[in-house]
């Protein structure tokens, strides 16, 4: 019996039950990994998503500073979730799903993070002090 099999790696190093019936670790490793294809197509379109936004803003083809404020956080977020499609590999397939259990709760509790904080520095501009504000600084 060789020792690898003895601890429940088969003959190629993967976990699992091995030929001579000893148990493995019980690590399902289907869908765990990408290919390099994936890699190479996740990694250009973090290329495309980043140049666009980056060409936006320093060539100003649109002068309203909020409309392109809004489309770069749009291309952000889809570049999040190409970055975890690629290189998490986050999937319903993988871990029996867990990982995208994972991902939703995390993305509620930044969701709830970031509206917070967005609530709070409105809130808090608005109801500065009159003679606070950043113009009238020069004055004092």
């Amino acid at each position: 019996m060789n020792a690898d099999r003895a601890h429940g790696h088969s003959a190629d190093g993967a976990h699992g039950p091995s030929p001579d019936g000893a148990h493995g670790h019980g690590h399902s490793t289907e869908g765990a990994h990408g290919t390099r294809r994936d890699y190479v197509t996740g990694f250009v379109l973090s290329v495309i998503l980043t140049a666009i936004p980056f060409g936006l803003v320093m060539s100003g083809i649109i002068t309203d500073t909020r409309i392109t404020a809004g489309i770069v956080m749009v291309f952000a977020l889809v570049q999040i979730v190409v970055h975890m499609v690629y290189f998490l590999h986050m999937n319903s397939k993988s871990e029996n799903g867990w990982t995208l259990m994972a991902l939703i709760f995390t993305i509620i509790v930044v969701t709830i993070c970031l509206a917070g904080s967005l609530w709070v520095m409105f809130h808090m501009n608005a109801n500065m002090m009159p003679g606070m504000a950043s113009g009238d600084m020069g004055a004092m």
